[in-house]
């Protein structure tokens, strides 16, 4: 592969570059120049990075050149560089949070996707900003890769905007009511949030145990189809891991043919109090799903006024029992928005906390049955666009008020209750030029398949360029 003279590394996803790693076209440390010197230009601007790890991402960049003169190649993320949320655990290093309460932390052992990234041959470039402690939708230290005056999304919004600006060819991020996938469609990404204990979270700070998910974010769905097998498998030292045998992340490679897929279209919920422009992008992908095969099918999403109470009534009083310590030790280190939450959860009764676990039950097992009338369901992944960074509510024409946090984890909440998988692709832009996502969610290790349908899409239009930092 001959690169263009306007094609530098840095411009390429993780399945281009390592086809060039591996035709010795291109050196691990070649790429990871790239990188470092793609984040001196933007991340003045974005504030993507809690740490930028140079010197030893140039060793591990060294001993990956080494191995690939040698013929060794540890599979298609030799040599990839990839940058890591800051709750995610990398030994000897400072796992912040991106909080106060964190100041002089280092980690004692890699988290176990960190150790299964360093093993796949992958270069660890930085950590990436979170909304203090992921407990928020905007992560305010970053600003939006298309607009720097709008919010980068959260809570994995340093992640996001680092692979939509070519500051990472891939990150990591975690999930826990949509903090992967919302980031990705506001910045123009593609973000993934496995199943419900497909990737490991030792090492990895919680947010909420019932509700946390680890998944990649990626410029492109071949690039996710890519990294999530790197990242699977059993971990004895998690409760929640899945048995070993639990599959869900190799691509089906049938092309742009999907004839026989049934895609669901949400009658409810998903399309109510949706900005126009989102609406009107999705249902054209929906269109487009159309034309190579799908058999679109409409669909009632079932317990859907429980959603909300649900999301809450697990995450806060989790959030505030794995807090309870530094709560009451250096409740002053907090952020006023996420103390606030986390003194909240001290107040909810024991009784809300079992309601709400067995609502989500009752909500997996409605789900469950909901799959055996489609294969796939599409829906926006957020209801609105990126927003100005402080603004605190979106007004809907139903007269409804609702805040920024709300609106944006609204859509995307389900799948973190029920533990299916979903997938956000980017689907467009609005007139003001911000990107729109689309969500694909599938039945429990259903990875292939919505790696599958998302990759046909991504085939069927042009080719997405990266954020244009202005």
């Amino acid at each position: 592969m001959r690169r263009s003279e306007v094609t530098r590394p840095y411009e390429l996803s993780v399945a281009a570059a390592a086809r060039a790693i591996r035709a010795r076209e291109l050196s691990p440390v070649e790429l990871l120049e790239s990188v470092l010197g793609r984040i001196e230009e933007v991340e003045p601007r974005l504030g993507a990075y809690t740490a930028v790890m140079a010197e030893p991402a140039r060793r591990s960049a060294l001993t990956a050149e080494r191995e690939a003169a040698e013929g060794r190649f540890r599979g298609p993320l030799h040599g990839i560089p990839v940058a890591l949320k800051d709750l995610i655990d990398v030994a000897g290093t400072a796992t912040t949070a991106s909080s106060r309460v964190r100041a002089g932390h280092r980690a004692q052992s890699d988290s176990a996707v960190a150790a299964r990234l360093a093993a796949a041959g992958a270069v660890l470039v930085g950590k990436t900003h979170t909304h203090e402690f992921a407990y928020g939708l905007t992560t305010p230290q970053t600003a939006n890769a298309w607009d720097g005056g709008r919010v980068a999304g959260g809570s994995s919004g340093g992640s996001a905007v680092a692979v939509a600006a070519g500051a990472a060819p891939f990150a990591l991020g975690t999930d826990t009511g949509g903090s992967i996938r919302v980031p990705a469609a506001l910045n123009g990404v593609v973000g993934l949030k496995p199943t419900y204990g497909l990737v490991p979270r030792h090492g990895v700070t919680s947010l909420s145990w019932s509700l946390d998910h680890v998944g990649p974010l990626t410029r492109t769905v071949e690039d996710a189809a890519l990294v999530l097998p790197a990242l699977t498998g059993h971990d004895p030292g998690e409760p929640a891991s899945l048995a070993p045998g639990g599959a869900g992340g190799h691509l089906d490679e049938r092309g742009t043919d999907l004839t026989g897929l049934r895609v669901g279209v949400p009658l409810n919920y998903y399309f109510d109090r949706v900005e126009a422009e989102v609406e009107d992008a999705v249902r054209r992908a929906v269109e487009r799903l159309a034309d190579l095969g799908a058999r679109p099918v409409e669909v009632e999403i079932p317990m859907t006024r429980y959603v909300q109470a649900t999301q809450w009534g697990l995450m806060v009083p989790e959030a505030t029992a794995y807090h309870e310590r530094t709560l009451r030790t250096v409740p002053d280190r907090y952020a006023d928005d996420v103390r606030i939450l986390l003194e909240a959860g001290e107040l909810m009764p024991a009784g809300d906390y079992l309601r709400a676990q067995r609502a989500q039950t009752l909500m997996r097992q409605a789900w469950i049955r909901l799959f055996d009338e489609v294969d796939v369901i599409v829906a926006p992944t957020v209801p609105a666009v990126a927003v100005p960074a402080g603004q605190e509510t979106l007004a809907w024409p139903d007269g409804t008020v609702e805040s920024v946090s709300d609106a944006y984890v609204r859509l995307s909440a389900p799948a973190n209750i029920t533990g299916v998988p979903s997938l956000s692709v980017p689907v467009g832009h609005d007139r003001a030029g911000l990107p729109i996502g689309m969500q694909l969610l599938g039945r429990p290790l259903a990875e292939a398949e919505l790696l599958r349908v998302g990759l046909a899409y991504e085939r069927s239009v042009p080719v997405r360029a990266l954020a244009p930092v202005l």
